[in-house]
């Protein structure tokens, strides 16, 4: 190795075994992703600001939501573990006793962890969380948030429209903000041709509980997660 001052330079050998080291973590990371998800087949994931404290409307409405979710179809409800909406729906399902689960991601300076979960899987990577949050559930809720709320419903449309994973139905609650987005989906893509009329359907914009639940309810439950590990095999 090149210790000069100035430079850090990795010899094509150290290159190699940094490369294995992180290989073998995100693998680590994805095998215990998906062992919690196998033990909670039946979820409903939710998405939305962290920003938003519980008196505001869409925390209320998101806390009201997941509680039914849990109680009425029995239906485990998911988040990224942190404030907000995420909170809210944790909340929610916690409140009437039901299971309540949080993705959460280690950072720099701790991330903010709700106190209404039940189960727990913590990761390192945003990309191995972000999978586990967008293959973990047999519907999506969408809250209104920031950019971390729109790349989340970008990537879980584009994941649709191309079939990597099927049949999850896009509930987007809060219609003040999600006909805005919807504008915008007619107006700069859809008039450009850069989306088609059908991937306009891929998604709901409701703010009626029963009709969400509706929604949830008539989904089949997805048998298969995209990655089945061995669980002889130890990690």
């Amino acid at each position: 190795m090149n210790t000069d001052k100035n430079t850090l330079t990795l010899t094509p050998k150290e290159v190699q075994e940094v490369a294995l080291d992180r290989v073998s973590e995100i693998t680590k990371e994805f095998v215990e992703g998906f062992r919690f998800l196998e033990d909670n087949p039946k979820s409903v994931t939710f998405f939305g600001s962290n920003q938003f404290k519980e008196d505001n409307p869409y925390y209320q409405s998101a806390r009201t939501l997941a509680g039914r979710i849990a109680k009425e179809l029995n239906y485990a409800v998911a988040s990224g573990g942190g404030p907000g909406i995420m909170e809210a729906a944790n909340r929610g399902a916690f409140e009437v006793g039901g299971t309540s689960l949080g993705v959460t991601i280690k950072l720099p300076s701790e991330q903010t962890i709700n106190k209404y979960i039940t189960k727990q899987v913590d990761h390192y990577y945003f990309f191995v969380r972000k999978v586990m949050l967008s293959f973990s559930a047999e519907a999506f809720v969408f809250f209104p948030g920031g950019f971390g709320t729109l790349d989340e419903f970008f990537e879980i449309m584009t994941l649709i429209q191309t079939k990597k994973i099927e049949g999850v139905p896009i509930i987007c609650v809060g219609g003040d903000y999600w006909r805005n987005v919807e504008n915008f989906l007619k107006e700069t893509l859809l008039s450009r041709e850069t989306i088609s009329e059908p991937d306009l359907s891929l998604y709901t914009i409701t703010d009626d509980h029963d009709e969400i639940l509706e929604i949830i309810r008539k989904v089949p439950v997805r048998n298969s997660l995209p990655f089945q590990p061995d669980r002889g095999r130890e990690q």
